[in-house]
């Protein structure tokens, strides 16, 4: 990836240790060290990777090196310094934007050669805005955001939908491998963010579909965990039916692991992406609308299959397990 120096990137060769000569190694910065960010970024907090992170909150970064071979850094600039790869994932795309310009913002040190790698589950138009701004100087651009959850972070076994050139998703592939399982080229930039965002609202449908379905079903006198028997043994199963109901709603539990702000900003990208391309998409704009009032009915800490309690509400019902007792 450098001449034997170290000193320029080379925009061919994969980056990865082996192809380093023996006294460098890559380069890499981690931006945003959340529920999903910070597990991701422990996989590349490792002996062969010169590693940086960089957090808004600094005792989120401070409490990461404590426990990890990397360093802190003060701004996105400093972050960006000389880095091979920097990796962002932060909840929006205005957010990532927000941190390109001025003197402490990632283009202000970022070199011609480096990838910006955009793992935040964003939006097309804004993934592309970016990746122009990043070539005017040099750099390349790649939407990849994933999927898999935080249990997927922790175990490095993420799918990474990825938009953007292909030879430069080969380049980078090795640092996708330390926390992604599946690396899947989806095609130019913004179509990582699409695909990600259909995806997203899918699980909005079954989550919405099935609370709809267990609360007629709990009113007309069917235990939810006989019906989800039923359902996860039958053409109706799906992983919301399988494994998110039974631990989550069934035991009243709902662990907050992925927030449903980011389910409503998701649906809504989907919905747009339908409206953009001339798609006619009834079901996708209802949803984006349902999960739109469940936001702001539940606020901005709920989980996502949280959800349920709105339909419980409209609906009268609270699902319960047959040994449960109605609300």
């Amino acid at each position: 990836m450098f001449d034997s120096q170290c000193g320029q990137v080379k925009h061919s060769a994969p980056i990865s240790a082996t192809s380093l000569t023996n006294d460098c190694m890559p380069r890499v910065a981690f931006l945003g060290l959340g529920a999903i960010g910070a597990p991701m970024a422990r996989h590349l907090a490792r002996d062969e990777f010169d590693f940086v992170v960089w957090n808004r909150t600094r005792a989120r970064a401070d409490a990461f090196v404590a426990e990890t071979p990397a360093r802190v850094a003060l701004s996105p600039a400093d972050a960006a310094r000389d880095r091979d790869v920097v990796v962002c994932c932060v909840p929006v795309s205005r957010d990532v934007e927000s941190l390109l310009d001025g003197p402490d913002g990632i283009l202000a040190t970022m070199p011609a050669g480096a990838v910006f790698v955009d793992c935040t589950s964003g939006d097309p138009a804004t993934s592309r805005r970016m990746a122009a701004r990043f070539a005017e100087h040099q750099i390349g651009y790649l939407d990849a955001p994933v999927s898999g959850g935080v249990v997927g972070a922790v175990q490095g076994t993420l799918t990474v939908m990825v938009g953007g050139d292909v030879n430069t998703v080969d380049r980078v592939r090795p640092i996708l491998e330390c926390f992604g399982q599946r690396i899947v080229h989806c095609g130019v930039v913004g179509t990582g963010d699409a695909l990600k965002a259909v995806n997203n609202a899918m699980l909005a449908m079954h989550i919405w579909g099935l609370a709809e379905g267990l609360v007629a079903l709990q009113k007309a006198g069917v235990a939810a965990d006989i019906a989800l028997e039923v359902i996860n043994a039958s053409s109706g199963r799906s992983n919301t039916s399988m494994n998110l109901f039974p631990p989550r709603v069934l035991t009243r539990e709902f662990p907050r692991t992925f927030r449903l702000a980011l389910l409503d900003k998701d649906v809504a990208i989907a919905a747009d992406l339908a409206r953009e391309q001339h798609v006619p998409s009834p079901l996708l704009q209802l949803t984006a609308e349902l999960f739109r009032m469940a936001h702001n009915e539940l606020g901005e800490l709920a989980d996502h299959v949280e959800a349920t309690r709105v339909v419980e509400r409209m609906g009268g019902a609270e699902i319960y397990p047959s040994t449960g007792a109605s609300a």
